[in-house]
């Protein structure tokens, strides 16, 4: 009897231990293969995620750039009050502004056009001005 609760004992330990490893495995290769930052406070435990890239909103399409990845944005009100905030920002119509939005990702209908990865901003957290130092544009003219 003393070793049959001995045995449970250590299966329970075991079990419970082996869950957690498991859990936290899952949440950092989110957060290393998409550069998505996962933030869930008390009042937004809703299953959305923050991301952090650049924005740009131009002839009726919509992107979002991060590190790794390029997303497609959903056009609706909130990404039409997310480009009223840009607005401020750009010098031209191109230039792309450093955002931080929290939406849903998901990939896109096979029989659609555009980018893979999709995501529809539910919320903006921050718009920011496009740094300086970026020399990435390249103009081609006759001046």
């Amino acid at each position: 009897m003393l070793v049959m609760r001995k045995l449970s004992l250590l299966l329970l330990i075991l079990t419970v231990v082996t869950s957690c490893k498991v859990d936290n495995k899952k949440e950092v290769d989110l957060k290393e293969t998409d550069q998505v930052e996962v933030v869930k406070t008390t009042k937004q435990n809703d299953g959305f995620v923050a991301v952090q890239g650049e924005f740009i909103y131009y002839a009726d399409a919509a992107v979002l750039k991060t590190t790794n990845k390029i997303y497609g944005v959903v056009i609706d009100d909130v990404v039409q009050d997310l480009q009223t905030q840009v607005k401020l920002f750009k010098k031209e119509d191109t230039d792309m502004v450093p955002v931080t939005v929290r939406g849903r990702l998901f990939k896109k209908d096979p029989n659609e056009e555009g980018w893979e990865d999709k995501i529809e901003i539910k919320e903006i957290l921050k718009v920011s001005a496009p740094s300086l130092d970026a020399n990435d544009v390249i103009k081609i003219g006759n001046k």
